[in-house]
């Protein structure tokens, strides 16, 4: 709740002390990528180069640095195919599934709004 006192000055009654639920959830699946890298995990395991090629405009080190992001928050696996060439299949885990339902209600609020 915020007050406003005589002089327009606005004031928090009741501020939170710990990061809200939504500010927690952020933490973990924000970032630029993070949505679409596990909506492109959705359909099964896919391969570091094509996923990279799918997010189209992301940089081969910013991919990386969102999957080791998202790998330590137990949103995704990282499984080591092949040594030579090295080759790296990435996978949604469980907990990165529940992410799904609400990035769907994302995608269709972006479709009907023409964002």
């Amino acid at each position: 709740m915020i007050s406003t006192d005589g002089h327009g000055r606005k004031q928090a009654l009741q501020p939170c002390l710990e990061p809200c639920p939504i500010e927690r959830g952020m933490r973990v699946l924000g970032g630029k990528w993070k949505g679409s890298i596990l909506w492109h995990l959705k359909d099964g395991p896919v391969r570091f180069n094509d996923l990279a090629r799918q997010l189209g405009g992301a940089s081969k080190k910013m991919v990386t640095q969102r999957l080791r992001e998202m790998e330590e928050a137990g949103l995704i696996t990282r499984e080591v195919v092949s040594d030579r060439p090295i080759a790296v299949l990435y996978s949604i885990t469980d907990f990165g599934k529940t992410a799904l339902s609400f990035l769907d209600a994302l995608k269709d609020w972006a479709e009907k709004h023409q964002l």
